[in-house]
Formats: C-alpha cells, structure tokens, sequence
C-alpha cells in the first residue's frame, strides 16, 4: 500500500500471519521498554477543581440512589423491591454488552459509561418519577384521564432527564467523543439504566405486590413472569431506541465544527426521541380507549419494528465507518514516517487487529499482545484527535496547544508500545520506513531502499515458533532515519 493509498480488501485474510510492518523510527524523547512491560499512556492530574465537580456528581446520584430505594421500598414493600429487582437486572447485562460491542474500536473509559448508567437509572428516574406523579395529580385534580402523563409528559421529562448526563459529557468532555457511535452508547446506557429501575416499578409493583393483595403470592409471580415476557423480552428495546435518537444529534455535534450544527443537532435528536417515545405511549392508550387492539399491533409491526431495525443498522454501519476512520487519516503520519502502511492497514478493521495481536504474542508474549493493544488504542486516539484539527474542532489558542501536546505524546507512547515487539520475528528483515520507503537490511548482509507495494503485504514467511531473544530495532550499526519534529497537525 502506497502511503495515499487505503488498504485494499482481504488483505487481513490473505496475511492474517504478518507482522503489522517494519520498525519505524522513534522520536527523540521515548525510551524502549524491556520485553516484559508495556508503557502507560499519561494522565490528567485531579486537580481541586475537577475533584470538586466530581464530588458533586457523586453525591447528587448517590441521593437520587437512596431516594430511588426508599420511594420504592415505601411504595412497593420489601418483598416486592426485591423480587421487582431480580427479575430487572436479568436483561441488563445482555444490553449492557450491546452497546460494549458497539463501542470496541475506541471503547470510552469505564468511568463515564458507569456515570451514564448511574445516571439514567437514578437522577433520571427520581426527576422523572416526581414530575410525573406531579403531573398525574394535577390532571385528576383537572377531571382529565392520567394515561395523558405518559402521552404528554413523560416523553419530555424522561428523554430529557435521560439525555441530560451524555449532555454534560458533551460539554465538559468533547474530546472523549469520537462520533456517532459514542453518542449511541452513551445514551444507551443512561436509558437502559432508567429501564431497569422503571421495570422495578412495574414488576414489583403492578406484577408481584398487586398479585399478591389479589390472589396470594403464586398470582403474583404469575404476574412479574407475564409482565417480563411483554415488557422485557417484547419491549426491552423501547427506551435504548427513545434515547438513540438523541444520541444521534449529540454525536453528530461532537465532531462538527459549525456551532449552528452543535446546538441544532442535539435539539432535533432530542424532540425526535420524544415524538417517539410519546407515540410508543399512545398507542396503549388508543387501544384501552377504542377496544381495537390492531391500533397496537400495526404501530408495533408497522413502526417501531422498521424503526429499531433501521436504528440498528444505521448503528453497525457507522461503527464500521468510523473504525476506518484510522485508514482515512493516518497516511498523513505514514508520509511522515511515524507509521509504515501496513501499520495503519492493520488497524482498519478488528479483524485485522486481532491478526496484530496475535501475531504480537507469537513474538512477545503476553507483554507483546498487552503492547499492541495499547498501541492499537494510542493510534486510534491519534486518528481521532488529527481528524478533529481538520475538522476544526479547535478554535482556541489553548486547545490547540492542547492538542499538539496530545499529539506528542501519543506518538511517544506509539513509538514505546511499538519497541515491545518490533524487532523480535526472525523471519522479518530489520529496516525502517522513511514515509515513502522502506530500507531493509536483508538475512545476507545486503541492504537497499523497497518501494511501497500497492497493497499492505510484507512477503516474508511466519513461521510459529518460539519469540527470540530481544534484539531492539535493527542491528547494530544501522543508520536510524529520525524526523526531527513530530508531524505537525497542521502540515500535509
């Protein structure tokens, strides 16, 4: 593959056994690790302000937390809480891995998917559930029929409560967003976090604990299994559909330098899932009001069926468009000779990454594999934050220097995870790549420049043996070919 050139398909299946390209010069500042570890990507000090915003956000979901369990322990009783809780987890860690599938070429840090779960399933629902028991009363007090809460108010209280904690995300973490599919995920999980405890609500209490004031406790689990099957397995996918809506305008706002786009974008994805979720309401209502149950079953089949099945589509395909978002951008590193092309041609698809990996361990071992994953996380990163300069994202002074300290140290940390297992098959030549060809020193003493071929392909026989002993970049005496500079962002 030429450094313009993309990576060609079934490279991966026809050199699933090739290493992911010759060694590649190193910057100035980065030191080797030995075989046995793997470096660390720097982090951010927690500095007072940020431990501050942090406590706060901790202490807000723990109260809503404890008022979520006391409301409905007072509600529900203790015996209901219980088995409602039970049978609502059950589905949760199925969704929970959906949206973690989704998110598996540049998965986000654990510690804001947790806060977007925690935030769905608690200050979601106890703001939701205060306004709409507020707005049921008031409708009673009204002569008017409460199913208009779940019609008129619901859908504006719990899309936006739900959308509020990725919406905070956004602002004061826009550089963790990579696109769409960060905006899918998590929204996804806020509101599978807020199905969960909604389904404690009604399985506890409209399954078990009515059961039981009617019949007796065998009525009441009859009840919370009926209830599951119809809400659960039926309907489970309901509220992650809502909100996908929103998250669709929250990513398309987090990577779009048109502040026109940011606000617009999240609006229109926010009143679309409330348009949504108040039809899904409505047509329950129409059915008990007319006694027509196909008013249910044709907006069932006839659109919320198209729609998940188009949401979910649209949601692989944009997975797989933006995990070749690395294939798009990093050439430019390549013709700057930080990256070789079957480097970035081995990063375009998991399949191709997974093929890296193993190929690492062959060589390295558990350090190795555990090295290539860092570097497969550090060059994503960089593709992100270089597709972000040519989008300009950055508008201010400070965050392009921001930027362009990222930038340095991600290639730092390319280069270290790199130096765990480039070097040590020894069935590869030893040579560099200077961003327009490679000059390898062949097993017979000779050395000479090779041009790039059309496609990513190092034809060099694997063989599965053993990992030799270390023996570092190239032999000794070879001449390194180091940039002086690390690629600038703003240089084609």
């Amino acid at each position: 593959m030429r450094p313009d050139q993309p990576a060609a398909d079934g490279y991966a299946d026809r050199m699933a056994d090739t290493p992911p390209g010759s060694p590649l010069p190193s910057p100035p500042a980065s030191t080797a690790p030995s075989v046995g570890e793997a470096p660390r990507m720097p982090r951010r000090r927690l500095g007072w302000r940020r431990f501050l915003a942090l406590a706060g956000v901790v202490l807000l979901i723990a109260a809503c937390a404890v008022f979520m369990v006391f409301t409905l322990g007072q509600s529900l009783g203790a015996q209901a809480l219980l088995i409602g809780v039970a049978a609502a987890i059950l589905p949760v860690p199925v969704l929970v891995a959906c949206f973690l599938w989704l998110d598996r070429y540049e998965p986000e840090p654990l510690k804001y998917l947790i806060f977007c779960f925690a935030w769905g399933a608690f200050v979601s629902t106890a703001a939701s559930l205060t306004v709409n028991d507020f707005a049921a009363n008031r409708f009673a007090d009204w002569g008017l029929p409460s199913a208009l809460t779940g019609v008129l108010v619901a859908p504006f209280i719990e899309e936006s409560t739900k959308a509020l904690g990725p919406i905070l995300l956004l602002v004061f973490r826009r550089r963790e967003w990579s696109g769409i599919t960060d905006g899918l995920v998590y929204c996804g999980l806020s509101a599978v976090g807020f199905a969960m405890v909604e389904n404690i609500l009604y399985l506890g209490g409209l399954g078990y604990a009515s059961g039981v004031d009617r019949y007796g406790p065998a009525t009441g689990i009859q009840q919370v299994i009926a209830i599951f099957i119809l809400r659960i397995l039926l309907f489970g996918f309901a509220h992650p559909l809502f909100t996908s809506m929103t998250g669709f305008g929250l990513g398309i706002a987090a990577r779009t330098a048109d502040r026109r786009v940011r606000v617009l974008a999240p609006i229109a994805g926010l009143l679309l899932a409330m348009m949504l979720h108040g039809t899904w309401n409505l047509l329950p209502t129409l059915t008990q009001a007319t006694g027509e149950a196909v008013i249910m079953l044709y907006g069932f089949l006839g659109l919320m069926v198209p729609v998940f099945f188009g949401t979910v589509g649209l949601a692989v395909w944009l997975r797989a468009w933006e995990g070749r978002l690395t294939e798009r951008v990093l050439p430019d590193y390549v013709r700057a000779g930080w990256l070789s092309p079957p480097e970035v041609a081995a990063l375009s698809s998991l399949g191709r990454r997974h093929a890296a990996r193993s190929w690492a361990r062959r060589v390295a071992g558990d350090a190795g594999v555990r090295a290539m994953r860092g570097y497969q996380s550090a060059a994503t990163r960089l593709a992100l934050l270089r597709d972000g300069t040519l989008r300009g994202l950055d508008r201010k002074a400070a965050d392009q220097e921001r930027t362009a300290r990222e930038e340095r140290e991600l290639l730092d940390a390319i280069s270290a995870y790199r130096s765990v297992f480039v070097g040590r098959d020894p069935q590869a030549p030893a040579g560099l790549w200077d961003g327009s060809r490679y000059h390898l020193r062949f097993p017979d003493g000779t050395q000479r420049p090779v041009d790039a071929p059309d496609e990513p392909v190092v034809p060099i026989p694997v063989v599965l043996a053993p990992a030799p002993p270390p023996v570092g970049y190239a032999p000794p005496g070879w001449p390194g070919l180091r940039p002086s500079a690390p690629w600038h962002p703003g240089h084609h």
